[in-house]
């Protein structure tokens, strides 16, 4: 499944903003099991579940319980022990790096959004002005370190030694600034903003912090970019599921233009649809 959707996912990251989505018949609970049980994390994933989803699957005939989470380990976890239906927070890297590194077995089946990553610094304008020897806090986890570190290679910030895998601390191979690269979880990132000069935060800890990405980071990842296909925000089912009713109920409650208008309206550039939703 990951490897038929890498292919497909590099064509459905460009902007879909003007697409037409030819949204599916969420099919009906079979039996008794009506309740679909779904882990998101709060900003803009579960808005988006109560925005729009929700509605389109009790229509249907379900009974929706959104279990929200504040990290990004969680998640996974629980849907891998049958705590959940499925969850919609992660990038597909980050659900690649979780599968090898915890032995889960997660599959992505509906690309949703693209959330670019930024830097935020209060005190500057721009990058020029982030001075020698500066602290910036990047996330600890492999993924998005890795995507952190390559934001601030592809602003001049620091240079990468190449590799084959996810980049970390060892492939800073120049730091003409000096800048004290601070490792911090995720999610604590925008707890710990007033103990560091900048910080490159995931755009759903940025959005719930207040911060708006297009407006306020200093710098932001491309949307067309070659790697931007690899951070999608995915809905995650555990493998053999993905066929269920409730796994085509909800990529049917998902892949719909009301979701597209929900996103673009209510996050507009800092949330940006995948084309996935137009091709369902």
């Amino acid at each position: 499944m990951l490897l038929r959707k890498f292919a497909a996912v590099i064509l459905a990251v460009l902007l879909c903003l003007s697409a037409t989505a030819f949204a599916a018949e969420i099919p009906a609970p079979e039996g008794s099991d009506n309740k679909i049980v779904i882990g998101a994390t709060a900003v803009p994933h579960e808005e988006i579940i109560e925005g729009v989803v929700r509605a389109k699957l009790e229509a249907a005939g379900w009974t929706v319980e959104v279990v929200p989470f504040t990290d990004y380990v969680l998640p996974n976890t629980a849907l891998e022990d049958g705590e959940l239906d499925a969850n919609y927070f992660q990038t597909w890297r980050y659900l690649v790096e979780q599968n090898e590194s915890r032995g889960l077995h997660l599959v992505e089946v509906l690309g949703v959004h693209l959330e670019p990553m930024g830097l935020y610094g209060a005190a500057y304008t721009s990058i020029d002005e982030i001075p020698d020897g500066a602290s910036i806090a990047i996330p600890n986890d492999g993924s998005n370190e890795s995507r952190a570190l390559k934001l601030l290679a592809d602003n001049g910030l620091i240079t990468l030694a190449e590799t084959d895998d996810l980049y970390d601390l060892s492939h800073v191979a120049e730091n003409p600034k000096n800048l004290v690269l601070v490792e911090l979880a995720a999610e604590q990132i925008t707890h710990n903003l007033a103990d560091v000069e900048a910080a490159v935060i995931n755009g759903n800890y940025a959005l719930e912090a207040g911060l708006n990405p297009a407006e306020d980071s200093l710098i932001i990842e491309a949307a067309d970019s070659d790697e931007s296909y690899k951070y999608i925000n995915y809905l995650v089912v555990k493998e053999g599921n993905e066929e269920s009713v409730k796994t085509l109920a909800l990529i049917a409650a998902f892949a719909n233009q009301d979701v597209v208008d929900f996103i673009n309206a209510n996050y507009p550039g800092s949330v940006i649809p995948s084309a996935e939703l137009a091709a369902e």
